[in-house]
């Protein structure tokens, strides 16, 4: 009896809403098995709230502690910067430099980094309208892996070593990482910054590669691969979060 008591008799709901001074947030509910209390996250990167629970604690509980913090979820969910959607005029950085995106034909044509009869860095791509943001990504995405494909090169050949994969795709929590396996996976949100931050963590990973670990062992190694860890750090630290904005 005791356990039919404890047993949830209808699924969770798959979010909660929270209410504050006129404006809905949109709280996604997790249950893990390991929590030992309620917590609320709000993602730097994408603004998203999540509530995570207790398996035993009811959707009731959460929801009134969701109302008590929504305060604080308000707060910081308006220090997340604003969208930037990949449409036509749009600013969007490649390599550190702000291009603008420029829809110059429905026909087909590559999507391509130029200048406009100003002078101005554009980013020109063809095709419908729907598309374009699409094509915009997938642009974005292929110079990523042109440029972390160059670096993890020149960097593995100084080190000795060489990576079994290399994929670039689009994380959330870290901007790059190296498997026990040799595997390297990297943010193609690098493409945005400048090229010594995105050399810099392909100096990282690769270094990883020699020693999986962050001990000084590893920083001594990484120094000797790319000078410029400190100031890539820092502007990761200040700046790194503001990549998430495109998309």
């Amino acid at each position: 009896m005791r356990v039919a008591l404890l047993r949830r008799s209808a699924p969770d709901p798959t979010h909660l809403t929270v209410e504050h001074e006129g404006t809905s947030f949109r709280v996604s509910m997790r249950r893990r098995a390991s929590a030992r209390r309620i917590t609320l996250r709000v993602s730097s990167a994408t603004g998203d709230v999540v509530l995570t629970l207790p398996e035993r604690t009811a959707v009731s509980t959460a929801q009134r502690f969701a109302d008590a913090h929504a305060g604080w979820i308000a707060a910081r969910v308006a220090t997340v910067p604003a969208r930037v959607a990949l449409e036509p005029g749009a600013l969007v950085p490649l390599r550190g430099v702000p291009h603008r995106i420029l829809h110059w034909s429905v026909g087909t044509g590559a999507t391509v980094a130029t200048r406009d009869a100003d002078e101005s860095p554009i980013i020109a791509v063809s095709g419908q309208p729907p598309h374009v943001g699409r094509r915009v990504r997938d642009f974005l995405e292929a110079e990523a892996r042109i440029d972390l494909r160059e670096a993890v090169t020149r960097h593995a050949r100084a080190l000795g070593r060489a990576p079994k994969r290399l994929t670039v795709r689009d994380t959330r929590s870290r901007w790059g990482s190296c498997s026990a396996q040799g595997h390297l996976n990297f943010s193609w949100r690098l493409i945005l910054a400048p090229t010594f931050v995105l050399d810099y963590l392909a100096a990282h990973e690769v270094a990883h590669l020699a020693e999986m670990n962050h001990s000084d062992r590893f920083w001594t190694l990484l120094d000797r691969l790319y000078p410029r860890v400190e100031e890539a750090e820092r502007w990761l630290k200040r700046h790194g979060t503001e990549l998430h904005r495109y998309g």
